[in-house]
């Protein structure tokens, strides 16, 4: 008899994207960091309520927080709980990682944004960059490349009929 893949196994995968981070920020370097979430909010990650768009990462005493990630309570979350949705969040990473993060985040311009949530081996992870803030003449760039690309795959796409 063939062996049923753990629970863990089953939930690999993406949860959230922060779609608006790479049209506002250029991205340095990539991270991954580990999630503090009380049970219901895990239980809410499993559904797929949460909105990652308004997040962002704040260095607090030497460790990492995200603010404005939001995860939506199910309504069948237990009632001797209080849950608050856009609840501080820290980030779990290693604090050598942590410090060189903190003097990248000194210097001008630089900032730490939220790229996506995902699954790993059963935890909820986050990838976090070090990203630096677009000019407004870089966003009309991103905008115009992106349309450039849907123009060559819809003329691709007709000529290949």
């Amino acid at each position: 008899m063939a062996k049923k893949p753990s629970s863990a196994a089953q939930k690999s995968g993406r949860i959230a994207d922060n779609k608006k981070a790479a049209y506002n920020y250029f991205f340095e370097e990539r991270f991954e960091a580990g999630l503090v979430l009380e049970g219901w909010e895990v239980k809410s990650l499993r559904e797929g309520k949460v909105q990652l768009t308004d997040g962002y990462v704040v260095v607090r005493n030497g460790e990492l927080y995200i603010i404005g990630l939001q995860i939506n309570p199910l309504n069948t979350a237990s009632s001797h709980i209080s849950p608050d949705k856009v609840r501080t969040k820290k980030l779990l990473m290693h604090k050598a990682e942590i410090q060189r993060l903190i003097g990248k985040v000194e210097q001008k311009g630089y900032t730490l944004v939220p790229l996506n949530l995902h699954w790993k081996d059963g935890k909820v992870k986050c990838d976090i960059a070090l990203a630096k803030g677009k000019a407004e003449h870089d966003k009309r760039d991103t905008i115009k490349d992106r349309e450039g690309k849907r123009e060559v795959e819809r003329a691709m796409k007709s000529r290949n009929r």
